[in-house]
């Protein structure tokens, strides 16, 4: 069983997927959202976790610097709770402070045009979001 990572904004939520053995994330897609329209892509979800055999999902939850939590962070809770209700899987929140940035710079060095740099940098930030959680638990 796989683990899934989402970085969740207002316009995209990017996935990313663990290996079988839960060691290695890999960036999969990005899934557009409208929040304003209430629209959260939960059917392209529930097709992954089908695909992929998900038993667990971890979300992106960003926090401020201080350790408060704003209106991203407020949102990110809302969608771990919307994805709980709609599965019946286990969702953890995961702090994420910086990653978006972290993937961005690593992007930048690998001279990625801006361009191209936006296609992929809410699935970067997922697989690094997942990562993280994934080698908290070796």
């Amino acid at each position: 069983m796989r683990v899934m990572g989402l970085d969740v904004g207002s316009k995209t939520v990017g996935v990313a997927m663990s290996d079988a053995f839960g060691w290695t994330a890999q960036g999969i897609e990005t899934i557009a959202i409208n929040e304003e329209e209430k629209q959260f892509g939960l059917d392209r979800v529930k097709e992954l976790i089908n695909e992929h055999e998900v038993s667990k999902i971890v979300v992106g939850f960003p926090k401020n610097m201080n350790n408060t939590v704003g209106p991203r962070g407020e949102a990110s809770i809302a969608y771990a709770e919307m994805l709980k209700e709609a599965f019946g899987l286990p969702v953890v929140l995961w702090d994420e402070r910086l990653t978006t940035m972290a993937a961005e710079r690593v992007l930048i060095e690998a001279d990625v045009s801006r361009k191209k740099r936006k296609k992929v940098i809410d699935k970067m930030a997922a697989s690094m979001i997942l990562q993280g959680f994934l080698d908290s638990q070796k």
